[in-house]
């Protein structure tokens, strides 16, 4: 199974809510998650540019 970024349930670039959907959770956890990642890790950000630049449209 791929993750696709969701074009329907879409914020920013729709990578949270691809990879909520790939994991079965709900996307604003996937969001909260992110955003703890960039404020406290500091990778969160890029992961997120290079998951929006590497993952497919749904």
């Amino acid at each position: 199974m791929a993750t696709f970024k969701k074009s329907s349930d879409k914020k920013i670039a729709g990578v949270a809510g691809g990879v909520a959907n790939y994991l079965g959770i709900d996307p604003t956890i996937m969001r909260i998650i992110w955003l703890c990642a960039v404020v406290f890790g500091g990778f969160g950000l890029l992961a997120y540019l290079i998951c929006w630049l590497l993952m497919p449209e749904n």
